[in-house]
Order: structure tokens, then sequence, then C-alpha cells
């Protein structure tokens, strides 16, 4: 049986290029990478760098995990369904280790970086070699080192760490968009989220290293970049200051951002959004709530009528500007009154799109300590009412966009028909319309000529 080991590891190598041969000596093949995300953009992202790592290492990637050399889960700590859906997938890869001595499984990110759930995989998932959080991906290389040669499990979870290294380079899947990790952490403590206690408090990146990367991501041609942050708004460089410098870049591409905290949205962000060209007319604005005391009780540090200011005054500076949002169903406590200001908030604010969840209680935040005498199938019917009525509102919203040309990067075939193309106007509204493959990566305008509760469709504006 393997010796267990809890260590944050050190780099034994000076190079990553003796690191990569000490790696593959262990292989008569080219070793095969299988990696799985769950959950957010940034844990996209973060795959994405780890991938980047392991290719220098040598390695190349399969899309098929019973043809793996290493498999590692990337995993996600924001609902109770997500976790239970990783510890059943871990499960099922008892088997491949059983039949491949050799299997490396590794297991990271913002689940693993709770210590319950390090320990329940340590004590009851002994097929798992490699367990770390959500820092010191780099010493990943090291790790399946010690476990090749030393036939040891090691556990790295380690209680902060800085910025995830400059150095590693991501391993891009998609060329027509891209994602920038602008900050990492969160400060807000919102009563309901693990996020600050998996990813640590709020760290920003050199303004000049992200725009830096958004600059060479432009010249490969990349024509959407996302810049990724819990609250883009606490960005310690300036985040308007930030999309003016990337706006500046030479090329024909647009920016997006996510997210925003409604506390810190300002007016000069809308006004940077309306009025700089690269970027989309569009706003993520989580509201979670449209109850004042639900709110409070979330510590969520403004109430609808702060949220109503910042709508208001996009709105009246370009009518048709398009916001989404998130909404969370059965916070603990809430009534059913309650549930309906949410309801009719949303009917007021006119989003274009939410997407809303039912409350999931996460062990070690202040909102797991509040009595929920809500039953699960009480907040499913809850959940279901207000996606109904938002599919009403959503409907009669997009309609303001018949009759207008929008500019649309299409990145996919529609589900409309065949011959169809699918793609997200700057409003972030999906949009289909009939067009040649050819498209896919341009931008192009579309006139829009009816509008459905998840899309609009169109045609090419000659």
């Amino acid at each position: 049986m393997k010796k267990s080991s809890i260590s944050c590891g050190q780099q034994d190598f000076s190079s990553v290029l003796e690191l990569s041969l000490e790696l593959t000596k262990n292989y008569d093949h080219i070793p095969l990478c299988y990696i799985h995300t769950y959950g957010c953009a940034q844990n996209v992202s973060d795959s994405e760098k780890i991938m980047g790592l392991m290719k220098e290492c040598g390695y190349s990637f399969t899309d098929k995990v019973e043809n793996a050399d290493l498999i590692i889960f990337n995993t996600c700590a924001i609902r109770e369904n997500a976790e239970a859906k990783v510890f059943g997938n871990i499960g099922e890869l008892k088997r491949l280790k059983e039949n491949n001595k050799n299997l490396v499984i590794a297991v990271c990110g913002c689940m693993t970086q709770q210590k319950h759930i390090a320990d329940r995989i340590m004590e009851s998932y002994h097929q798992v070699d490699i367990v770390f959080g959500t820092y010191g991906a780099e010493k990943l290389p090291q790790m399946i080192l010690d476990v090749l040669r030393e036939n040891k499990r090691v556990f790295a979870i380690c209680e902060n760490g800085d910025l995830m290294s400059e150095s590693l380079r991501q391993l891009r899947s998609d060329k027509i968009k891209a994602s920038i990790p602008i900050m990492y952490g969160c400060n807000n403590f919102c009563s309901y989220c693990i996020v600050p206690y998996v990813r640590g408090r709020e760290r920003s990146r050199e303004l000049d290293a992200v725009y830096e990367e958004a600059k060479s991501l432009v010249e490969q041609g990349c024509k959407e970049i996302t810049l990724l942050g819990q609250n883009v708004n606490s960005y310690s460089y300036g985040f308007v200051e930030l999309l003016k410098k990337i706006n500046s870049i030479d090329g024909d591409f647009r920016i997006r951002f996510l997210s925003s905290h409604p506390k810190d949205a300002s007016k000069e962000l809308i006004d940077a959004i309306i009025d700089l060209p690269k970027v989309a007319k569009h706003l993520h604005l989580p509201l979670q709530s449209g109850c004042d005391e639900i709110l409070s009780a979330m510590n969520r540090r403004y109430t609808t009528n702060d949220y109503m200011r910042i709508v208001s005054y996009a709105r009246e500076r370009k009518p048709d500007f398009s916001f989404s949002s998130d909404i969370i169903v059965g916070f603990p406590g809430e009534s059913y009154e309650q549930f309906c200001q949410t309801k009719e908030f949303l009917r007021e604010v006119k989003f274009d799109n939410i997407f809303s969840y039912v409350y999931s209680r996460r062990s070690g935040t202040k909102a797991a300590e509040l009595r929920d005498n809500i039953s699960d199938s009480q907040k499913g019917l809850w959940l279901r009412e207000l996606i109904l009525d938002q599919r009403e509102t959503a409907t009669n919203w997009l309609s303001r966009f018949v009759g207008m040309t929008l500019v649309v990067l299409p990145d996919m075939e529609g589900r409309t028909g065949e011959g169809w193309l699918a793609g997200k106007s700057d409003e972030n509204i999906i949009v289909e319309f009939k067009g040649g493959k050819s498209l896919i990566g341009q931008f192009v305008r579309v006139k829009i000529t009816k509008a459905m509760n998840w899309a609009l469709l169109g045609e090419i504006d000659k």
C-alpha cells in the first residue's frame, strides 16, 4: 500500500526540460493526459494552464479517460450536486487504477482546498494519488514524479498562495475566444459562498501583464477576450483603466468580463462599456435576490434601490442596454412572499437572461448555520415558477431588437436547422442566422427578424 504524504511540494529540478526528461523516461510511449474541468470560467482557465505545463513536460492529451496515463479532475465547490458528481466520477476510476498500476490520478481545485474534502479523499478514495487545491499547480510535475519514483500519495493543500505563475502558458483549445484571469480570490464573504475560503483573498495581476497577454491573443487572431475575476470592480490597478488600455490594442476584437459586484459597480463602469467601442454592450451583474431582507442575510451590501440605480443609469444612456444576472432561490429563511419580490424585481429590471439556482448549503459559510425550513421540493417549485416567469419577460424584452442590426460572432452551427450558424451579439444574446461555415470566427452584421425566449433569429445584413 502506498504511503500517504501531506506536502506543498518542492521543485527538485532546475528546469522544466530536466523535469520533462525525468518524467517521460517512466514510459515507453508519449504519456497521455486526460483533464476534466468542473465549474466556472476561472476553473477552465486554470485547467488550460495545467495543460500547458503538462505539454511542456512531454505529455500529449486524450479525450478518452481509459487511454490516459494521467487523469486530472479540476473541481468546483459552488454547489453540493457538483461535489456529488465529482465523488461519483472519482469512484468510477477505481477500476481503471486496478487495471493500470502506472496510472496517476490527481484531483485539484476548489473542492479539494477544503480540508474535510481532502481528508475524505485520503481516507476513502485510495485510487487517487495526488490532491492539491487552488494553489501550487506549477508543482504538479514534481508531485507526479514523486508518485512514479517513490510510490507514494501526495497531498499538497496550502492554506494560502500567490498568483499562479506568469510563466505558465495556457494551452487554449478555442482560437476564436479566450479568457484572461486578471485577479484571484474574493474579499466579499457573501454568507452563502465558499469562494473566499477556497480561493483566498483578492490578489490582482499587474496591469501590464494582463495587457501583454491580451495583445498577444489579438495578434494570434483571437476575436473575443473575457477578463475574469470574482469581482472585477475590485481590480487593484483600476478596472476601467484596464478596459481602456485593452481597448487601445489594434485589431478587430471585443472585450467581455465576468463578474461585477453591484456594490462596486459605478457610473464610470457603465460609461466605459457604452463609450469604448471594443467593449461588449452588456453587463452581467449578479443580483441573487430581489428582496432587501434576503440581500442583507446574504451579506451582499447593497439594496434593490442601489441595484436599480445602476440599471436606470445604463438605460438612460442606452435604452436597449443588456443585463444578465444570477439568482438564488430558497435561501434559508426565505418566505414565498420574499421570493415573489424577486420575481417582481426581475420583471422591473427586464433581464435578457438569468442563471437561477436552488440554494446549496456550503459547510463553513455563515449561511450554513441558518435554519432552513424550506423543503427541497418546494425550492424546486419556486425555481420552475421563476424560470417560467423570466421566460415570458425575456421573450417580450428581446423583441426590442427586431428590425435592428446586431454585430454577431458566430462560433458554431445553429440549432434552428441545417445551414444555420449561432453566436453571441455584443449584447451577449444568442443569435442564429443562415450562413456558410466560413463565417465562423468572423464578425457578421445580422438584421434581427424574430425574438424567442432563448435567442434571436436574423439574416445577414447586406
